[in-house]
């Protein structure tokens, strides 16, 4: 028996999002399967042994408290904010009952549905939907307006909750190349009018959507379109209203989606509706009607949030200019940032060997991002995301930069296969 599997009772074998984490003290769990233990053998063992060093990818060491963390996503700075903690104290300490159940319980006048409509309002849209998290938010609204019948076109970057609802609707599924207009437009003319699934601001890179150029290319052929503003709402448009309303595209959109636990800091998501069909998804939406809503003080904390990120501006601005001068700096190091423009930056080291060599060349020098590999990320495409916050101070971003600059040599980006790849196209197109 290989030692992987021996150590498969006592210690789960890891995924990339999660380590191995002793079970209780003295436990032991019941035996897996011979098939189980021979898949995590075949597709598991050498990953974990040969490019990850026998322990979990997402992490070296702890982050001690001088650490600079680039790893969440409170692009704001507002956890911890006093009007937001204050109003999940007020719920929490009133004195009335809590009724622990699922969603579509929560109808018109209870506080969820006031928070809704405040959501909906914020982006211009008629309603909204509070989920559990950005993922159910969009696994139970694309399973109510896709089906077999509905060809799904998403962006090759999409969001893999994007995917995971196209399946759970049993749509045919189509990938479009990423941000390309044309592409989109010539496989609509190949399978038909359907469904378009974008992100405004792409999750690993920070690229920014062509949203004009897409909806254009959805009213021509008759589709509709959903755009998940998760990394956006907040942070851009007026008074972070989103990409769609800084473009004046929101009412030229039909679905607007957003995971509440980035610019919000929450534990929610949020998807767009509109009145005529609120009760037919509510009656066909799985996550909806079989998950339980926001606790109260989740729901009082959402709403004082919206407050405070509509007065923002402030904050809004200092995360541009953290962005603009981080970008600016590492571009000049050599490192092949290109691909986005936003407050997330991918280090797209390539192999997981070599992410985990650029993990530790960071974290042994107190900077601390989030690893992406297979399956946030294609195959060999593997990376340190660093998201930048309003709230880095200048101490932070100094340190930030001449850590860019101790590191730049060792792991030599201007070698990774982005950079070649770049260099290639721009030879091409020379």
């Amino acid at each position: 028996m290989n030692e992987l599997a021996e150590r498969a009772p006592s210690t789960p074998a890891p995924t990339c999002a999660s380590g191995p984490s002793s079970l209780r003290a003295g436990g032991r769990s019941a035996p897996l399967s011979g098939h189980l233990r021979q898949r995590i053998e075949r597709e598991f063992r050498s990953r974990w042994e040969d490019e990850w060093g026998g322990s979990p990818i997402t992490q070296s060491r702890p982050a001690g408290p001088d650490a600079v963390r680039l790893d969440g996503n409170d692009y704001l700075g507002v956890s911890g904010h006093p009007r937001i903690v204050q109003a999940q104290i007020d719920a929490l300490s009133r004195s009335q009952s809590t009724v622990v159940q699922s969603g579509v319980f929560q109808l018109q006048g209870t506080p969820s549905n006031r928070l809704e409509q405040a959501f909906a309002d914020y982006v211009g849209h008629e309603g909204a939907v509070l989920c559990q998290s950005g993922y159910t938010a969009n696994l139970g609204l694309l399973q109510v307006i896709a089906d077999r019948d509905t060809p799904v076109y998403l962006d090759s970057l999409a969001h893999m909750s994007l995917w995971e609802g196209v399946r759970a609707a049993n749509a045919p599924a189509h990938a479009f190349r990423h941000n390309d207009p044309g592409h989109l437009q010539r496989m609509i003319a190949r399978h038909g009018s359907g469904l378009v699934v974008v992100d405004s601001v792409y999750s690993t890179t920070g690229a920014m959507c062509r949203l004009q150029e897409i909806v254009e290319v959805v009213e021509a052929s008759g589709s509709m379109i959903l755009v998940d503003e998760s990394h956006s709402l907040g942070t851009h448009g007026p008074q972070g209203r989103g990409v769609c309303v800084e473009l004046g595209l929101s009412d030229r959109v039909h679905f607007i989606t957003a995971s509440l636990a980035k610019a919000f800091a929450g534990r929610a998501g949020i998807f767009t509706v509109p009145h005529e069909m609120r009760f037919y998804l509510m009656s066909n939406s799985f996550p909806n009607i079989f998950s339980s809503c926001l606790l109260p003080q989740e729901v009082a904390g959402l709403a004082a949030t919206l407050e405070v990120v509509q007065r923002s501006d402030a904050a809004r601005d200092r995360l541009r200019a953290n962005t603009a001068r981080l970008r600016g700096t590492l571009a000049s190091l050599g490192f092949p940032i290109h691909q986005g423009s936003e407050q997330i930056i991918a280090l797209e080291s390539g192999t997981e060997s070599n992410t985990v060599v650029l993990r530790n060349a960071l974290e042994q020098r107190g900077v601390f991002g989030a690893v992406f590999c297979a399956p946030a990320t294609s195959r060999n495409r593997a990376m340190v995301r660093l998201t930048l916050s309003a709230a880095l101070t200048e101490a932070e971003l100094r340190h930030v930069e001449a850590v860019a600059r101790d590191i730049a040599p060792l792991v030599q980006p201007w070698n990774w296969p982005i950079a070649r790849r770049n260099r290639g196209s721009g030879e091409l197109s020379a």
